[in-house]
Order: C-alpha cells, then structure tokens, then sequence
C-alpha cells in the first residue's frame, strides 16, 4: 500500500510557489488559463517551468501534465523521484496521474482543487474534478509527500487575484 504524506511548506516551497504565480500570470498575459507550474530538483533549484497552453493545445495542455511530459523525456525516473512538483493550483486527476507516471515523489501546491471550483463554477472550459490529489495518488502504488494547499494568506491572494480576473468572464 502506498503512503501518502502531508507536510507543511518550507520557507523554499513558499519562495517556489510564488514562481508558479509568476508562470500563472504570464500565461493569463498570453490568453491562456492562469495556471503555472515548475519542477525543482532536491536542492529546490529550478529545472522546467511551464503555464497552461490551452490556448496552444488544447484543454488538455495543463501546465503540469505539459510540464510532466517534458520532464520525462528530459530525466530519469530515478532522478525525477528526488524532484518536486510545484504548483499555483492542485493538480487535476489528468495532472496528478502524469505526475505518478513520471515518477515525481512530491507535490507542492497552493490552492485547493475545491477553491479553484469555487473560483471557476460552471465555467466550461475548465469543468473541475472534485477529486483531490491525494485521492488520487493513494490508489497507486508509490511513496509521494503532497504540502498543500497552503495557508499562507499572502500567497492565496496572489494565487487568486489572476483567477478572479480571467474566470467567467
């Protein structure tokens, strides 16, 4: 069975999530959803960023599913397992699954897939699973720690502020 761990942010998750909303907003200024995402190494350095690029490919082009494609054809399964996945939201079923494939141990993440419902209602090009990521990943068969969402009052807001701009318009 595998284990599931919930941690707290570290102050670099917290420095590294904010990057996700550099990424988020930069994306929004392309016409794409306002999601950012990044893969750190263990010593929290930066290797890939990636926005959503609906815009680009398509509902399904999520920026971690694109990012999670990237990482695995650029490093090893055994090099992704020490690496974080940083993102401004939780990552959907799609996402978490690209995640567990690639072999990234651990997720760090801002907002909930509930407050991004909350965020985005009926809207359909964003029609949000109410399945949360550890949901998701206990059904598997790996050891991943998941931080999230976070607390930090800040952070949300930044988070947040894109999101209520681009949703339902």
């Amino acid at each position: 069975m595998p284990h599931i761990s919930k941690a707290d942010p570290t102050k670099d998750d917290i420095r590294l999530l904010y990057e996700t909303v550099r990424i988020a907003h930069q994306a929004k200024l392309e016409g794409s959803h306002p999601f950012g995402a990044l893969l750190a190494d263990k010593d929290g350095n930066i290797l890939l960023e990636q926005g959503n690029a609906y815009e680009e490919g398509g509902p399904a082009m999520h920026a971690e599913a694109a990012l999670m494609f990237k990482a695995g054809k650029l490093y090893t399964p055994q090099f992704l397992s020490e690496c974080t996945l940083y993102s401004s939201a939780e990552p959907c079923v799609m996402c978490t699954g690209a995640m567990y494939w690639t072999n990234v141990r651990r997720l760090v993440f801002g907002i909930s897939e509930a407050q991004l419902l909350d965020l985005t209602g009926s809207d359909e090009q964003n029609p949000t699973f109410a399945l949360p990521s550890h949901k998701v990943l206990s059904h598997g068969q790996k050891d991943i720690e998941i931080v999230g969402p976070v607390t930090d009052e800040k952070l949300i807001s930044a988070i947040l502020a894109d999101h209520k701009s681009f949703w339902n318009k």
